[in-house]
């Protein structure tokens, strides 16, 4: 088999199954040649050895039953980030890039910022925020020790030293101490949402909070307010029919300058507010 008849053998199976069928075909063959994905047309009369043909077959059954193309290839882009990933941990989405942009927004460069991420997962929203501003020191929280590896292992991946890692629930990591800026994507699809199925490769916990889809949210927004100092701003990231909820969730504890932000699909996706000066 050669590389050309193994991208077309490649489409064929994963078009029943996938949207992009010719970018996963192309992104799991050259992982296993370990090549980029440009350089497989130069390489199209290329032999397959039998130990590729078996992994790539492998790799292709896998994605036929729904894994998601980063699992499979360990790895996502996020950001300016190279993030390893695994099912400990979510998969980040370009929509929440909009946490970073907003933080970047209201830290400025030169303050020597405290920020805290809860639920840190692969590390993402941390990581890109201590990058966009060296100047702040990020804690990084997460529950799952086994996520807080995966961040950990991301950090040194992408060299990012001006952080740190604690394990607890939300705030519990954040006890004695305030922040400048607090920022969440926690989970927020209510349970038995009809999205939840198309997404079982990913940990549950980190996608539902197995209620209403606003418990993780009404938790963090109440209990931030005494970590977080005069002025400073809590973000939070949330379903695209949360908007409201979640602004009335930020009027209730207090906050000013409530507002919501869209994703790239228009969908109202981030919420925040900030303490009185």
């Amino acid at each position: 088999m050669t590389v050309a008849e193994a991208l077309a053998d490649g489409r064929a199976r994963l078009e029943p199954c996938s949207d992009s069928a010719r970018l996963d075909a192309e992104w799991l063959l050259a992982d296993v040649l370990s090549i980029s994905p440009a350089a497989l047309s130069s390489r199209a009369r290329q032999t397959l050895d039998e130990a590729q043909r078996a992994r790539y077959a492998q790799q292709l059954a896998r994605r036929e039953q729904g894994e998601p193309i980063a699992y499979l290839l360990g790895t996502q882009g996020f950001w300016t980030l190279d993030l390893q990933v695994s099912p400990a941990v979510l998969i980040p989405r370009p929509d929440t890039e909009l946490l970073v942009e907003w933080a970047r927004d209201v830290l400025p460069a030169s303050l020597a910022a405290e920020v805290a991420d809860l639920g840190t997962g692969s590390g993402a929203i941390a990581l890109a925020i201590a990058r966009e501003r060296p100047n702040a020191r990020v804690l990084a929280t997460d529950l799952s020790p086994a996520a807080l590896e995966v961040a950990e292992g991301n950090a040194r991946r992408n060299r990012v030293a001006n952080l740190r890692f604690a394990h607890g629930s939300w705030l519990e990591p954040l006890a004695g101490e305030r922040f400048d800026l607090i920022v969440s994507n926690p989970p927020y699809i209510a349970a038995g949402d009809p999205h939840l199925p198309a997404l079982r490769h990913e940990p549950l916990s980190a996608l539902s909070d197995g209620a209403d889809g606003l418990s993780c949210l009404r938790e963090i927004v109440s209990g931030a307010r005494e970590h977080l100092r005069a002025g400073a701003w809590l973000l939070v990231e949330h379903g695209y029919d949360q908007g409201a909820a979640v602004r009335e969730l930020f009027a209730q504890g207090g906050y000013l300058d409530v507002q919501t932000r869209r994703d790239l699909g228009g969908n109202e996706r981030a919420t925040g507010g900030r303490l009185p000066p």
